[in-house]
């Protein structure tokens, strides 16, 4: 199940939450920090794990696999800006609803053993494939100063918000 040439990823895991609902699942990890799960990866990737431990945090890339919609619009209204309407380029969203539904996700990890990841910060459904665990490293992922964020800059985004709650 080693990466493949005819451009299909593999899943290196899957997540366990207590979220079902996409309109009901925090619209960040960010947004909902306390939450926990659970990653757990395939047995062939278990030793990929070695040396995760020692950071706080890591990032997740999953493929976003139950979209609310199976196609994307290159212009959408995401979901921080319903109550607006105001439509963005897919490009300046973080929503679901993509070309490539891949999801990123910042989580802060809690524990690693054996081939489990226990981690908080929960913005993904039960069951959803993993593609990727990438360790953050600061000096890498954190750019100097202040960067501008678009409209993001002038949204409020409260703890646990999600979808639903921006209808």
């Amino acid at each position: 199940m080693s990466g493949s040439r005819d451009g299909r990823l593999p899943a290196i895991g899957f997540v366990r939450t207590a979220r079902t609902e996409l309109e009901r699942t925090p619209v960040q990890a960010a947004a909902n920090r306390g939450e926990e799960g659970v990653l757990e990866i395939e047995e062939e990737y278990a030793e990929g794990l070695a040396g995760l431990a020692g950071f706080d945090y890591a990032w997740l890339l999953s493929w976003l696999d139950r979209p609310d919609r199976p196609s994307a619009e290159l212009t959408q209204v995401p979901y921080l800006l319903r109550r607006e309407r105001r439509r963005m380029g897919i490009f300046a969203t973080r929503g679901p609803r993509r070309v490539n539904p891949i999801g990123l996700s910042l989580v802060r990890l809690l524990e690693v053993s054996g081939r489990t990841v226990r981690f908080a910060g929960v913005d993904l459904l039960d069951g959803t494939p993993i593609l990727d665990l990438k360790p953050y490293v600061t000096k890498f992922d954190r750019p100097p100063g202040e960067p501008r964020c678009g409209w993001f800059d002038g949204v409020a985004v409260p703890e646990g918000v999600t979808p639903e709650d921006l209808a």
